[in-house]
């Protein structure tokens, strides 16, 4: 295998020999010690060393210290650390990494007053464009309908420096956007002209999207957390800190999900990273609960802190090979946008896979909390019995529970629809391909259950669907990735519409490949991005960098453009478009705007927020 490694890497021109000091750590070397087993296409979830060798030194240094690899590099010296990831990346890692150099000439407008303009321009923000995630945008705020659709052209692309990933959504108020990036930066951005307002450093890589709150006097507030489960409150104007707070939890809290802003309170959700910290056979596994976490937004600190897994995890008696103590019960973490349901005064998640033995009932579930105390309402599971961390997908499988999976998260943001006949339901996806309709009058019961897709590792169902603005229609994105042979069945990527009363399927879009099968093990047709509708026309981008506009009456295809490809980024930044994967498509004014960028798990890398514009 190191030979192989090797030919790998002198095939790609990677040699990092010739770029260090003869006296440094040996990266090749110790990259194959401590990596590779599980690099080299061993685990499902772990990015393939092919993959890792197109990423920059910074980025794998950044994971490497405090991203995803944290807990199995602790072991690791500082000098070892860098001396990997300048082996994989191919050369020194920079001492200043590259910045935007398209700052505008003038700032963000703060009041009404000084600006009755922007007054004017419709805003999209949040993860699910609205309190209740419907990720459906009326005509009069997007511009676009089924006639226009079809004249969207690029108008510029804007590249964010150090990143090989973009997923943090982007919020459009009033003629600025508001994103985060991979290296942790937040930028305000001009829609019309693509310059750069202001640049904020966070701490960790910001995922979320950006919440904004507007006061009356025009002064505005941005909210959003970071991957090391901080959260913070920004000057929307300037760019300047507000507050910043931690979550104050688990040492393996993340933030994933974005945080939804409802009146003076922000409802954060807890994710983690502990089901990758559990593939160390001398971790004592596991003990992360997911839950939420309400901040008052005005002062930053903490209303309630509640979780969907009670009691507190504790020693089970049971003790893996080595010897150490498996605990329990843990997992379930939220890794979506809570949806709000101010008339009845609970909020609802989804919850992910329980991380050990015996899989707790508040897994793969639907849980209610109230809006004011934190208190659980309800619960609904969807699936028992599941259980997962990544020491399943090892040769040392320690920490794995018996259960082993399936991993089917509900990671899609629940949605909260009032039909056409004014009965509530809450809508869910799920990474096993099934969707179904809750009764949130009737505490969670199943209203309907429909076996849409095969489901896998990427869904399923995996990161958000949308309703119609104006029928009873839901829209349901398809990955059934093929990343290994565990799920069987036969495929079924693509886009789908269900009837949202009976949870029948009105149409379906299945997805081809867009490049040759056999050209690359990256070239995927599945949908596991979020989707998003507007009249008329659903958008939806895939794995393969694929952005469509479906017909939403009948699911014709009536417009695609593949984002794979060089940009001429606006920012000064070289761009570059990859598989469109986690954030959907926002819509406002005319624009399109999407991230276009992957690179976790075989997916193809990219740095690129594009914005196409209608025919006006």
């Amino acid at each position: 295998m190191y030979r192989v490694l090797s030919g790998l890497a002198a095939a790609l021109g990677l040699v990092a020999s010739s770029l260090v000091n003869a006296s440094s750590p040996d990266g090749e070397a110790l990259f194959t010690q401590h990596c590779l087993s599980c690099h080299d296409g061993g685990a499902a979830k772990a990015p393939h060393v092919v993959i890792l060798q197109v990423m920059s030194p910074e980025s794998l240094l950044e994971a490497l210290v405090s991203g995803a690899m944290k807990a199995q590099a602790a072991h690791l010296k500082q000098a070892d650390k860098v001396a990997i990831a300048e082996y994989l990346g191919g050369r020194p890692i920079r001492e200043e990494v590259a910045e935007v150099s398209n700052f505008c000439a003038e700032g963000v407008a703060r009041a009404e007053a000084e600006s009755p303009e922007s007054v004017k321009l419709p805003s999209v923000t949040s993860w699910g464009m609205g309190d209740t995630n419907p990720r459906s945008v009326p005509a009069s705020v997007s511009g676009i309908n089924r006639d226009n659709a079809a004249s969207l052209t690029l108008q510029w692309a804007y590249a964010f420096p150090g990143s090989t990933r973009v997923r943090s959504q982007p919020t459009v108020h009033r003629g600025v956007i508001y994103t985060g990036s991979q290296d942790g930066r937040v930028y305000a951005i001009d829609l019309d002209s693509g310059c750069t307002h202001w640049v904020f450093r966070a701490k960790a890589e910001v995922r979320s999207s950006v919440s904004v709150h507007e006061s009356t006097s025009g002064e505005l507030a941005l909210y959003f957390g970071d991957f090391n489960g901080n959260v913070y409150a920004v000057d929307g104007a300037t760019g300047q800190s507000l507050w910043t707070r931690d979550v104050n939890d688990h040492s393996d809290v993340t933030i994933t999900g974005s945080p939804k802003l409802h009146g003076d309170t922000l409802y954060v959700p807890m994710s983690s990273r502990e089901w990758a910290t559990a593939a160390d056979p001398f971790y004592a596994c596991c003990t992360f609960r997911g839950g939420v976490v309400a901040f008052n937004r005005k002062t930053g600190d903490i209303r309630w802190k509640n979780y969907v897994v009670e009691p507190e995890p504790s020693e089970t008696g049971e003790k893996t090979p080595r010897g150490t103590p498996i605990l329990a019960p843990s997992g379930a973490p939220v890794w979506n946008s809570p949806a709000i349901d101010e008339a009845r005064g609970v909020l609802y998640v989804g919850t992910g896979e329980a991380y050990t033995s015996p899989a707790h009932g508040a897994s793969d579930a639907v849980v209610a909390f109230d809006l004011e105390t934190g208190e659980r309402r309800w619960v609904h599971q969807a699936l028992a019995g599941d259980a997962w961390n990544m020491s399943c997908n090892i040769a040392q499988r320690d920490n794995c529970p018996r259960e082993d999976g399936p991993d089917f998260d509900i990671g899609a943001a629940t949605i909260l629809h009032r039909d056409s006949e004014g009965r509530d339901r809450v809508l869910v996806g799920q990474k096993s391909g099934d969707v179904f309709a809750l009764d949130p009058a009737a505490g969670g019961e199943l209203l309907w259950k429909t076996a849409v897709g095969r489901g896998g590792f990427y869904g399923g169902v995996h990161w958000g669907m949308a309703v119609d603005p104006n029928r009873d229609v839901l829209y349901a994105p398809i990955a059934d990735t093929d990343i290994n042979d565990r799920f069987k069945g036969q495929r079924r990527p693509g886009l789908y519409a269900l009837d949202i009363v009976t949870g029948d399927v009105i149409w379906e879009a299945p997805t081809a490949l867009s490049c040759e099968e056999d050209a690359s093990p990256m070239c995927d047709p599945g949908l596991s991005a979020s989707v998003t509708a507007t009249e008329g026309v659903v958008f939806s981008g895939a794995l393969d960098g694929t952005l469509r506009a479906y017909d939403s009456h009948t699911g014709e295809v009536i417009w695609e453009y593949s984002t794979v490809r060089d940009y001429e980024s606006v920012s000064g930044i070289a761009g570059r478009g990859g598989a469109i994967e986690s954030d959907g498509p926002v819509l406002v004014d005319g624009n399109l705007l999407v991230n276009s960028g992957y690179l976790w798990g075989g997916r193809l890398p990219g740095n690129v927020l594009l914005r196409f514009r209608v025919d006006p």
